[in-house]
């Protein structure tokens, strides 16, 4: 386990083997999310490509199913 001591700026040390893993350099965005009362940081992507292949859909629709899917909520798929 690591720890470090936040300052009265409320800043903190992110110790130097936790940056490594994450990949982390000067600069780089941080992102926290609460989980039951912890704290789960991670680095923030900033490149739209980074995040090609990280969605994985259950399945697929061809172009005619999802104009019918919208014509059937009650759009116009046709412009």
């Amino acid at each position: 386990m690591h720890s470090s001591s936040m300052t009265i700026k409320g800043q903190i040390t992110i110790p130097a083997d936790i940056r490594k893993q994450l990949d982390l350099h000067p600069g780089d965005k941080i992102g926290f999310i609460i989980e039951d009362s912890h704290v789960v940081l991670f680095r923030k992507e900033t490149n739209i490509e980074a995040a090609f292949g990280i969605c994985h859909p259950k399945s697929s629709a061809s172009l005619k199913d999802i104009e019918d899917a919208i014509n059937k909520r009650g759009g116009n798929a046709g412009g």
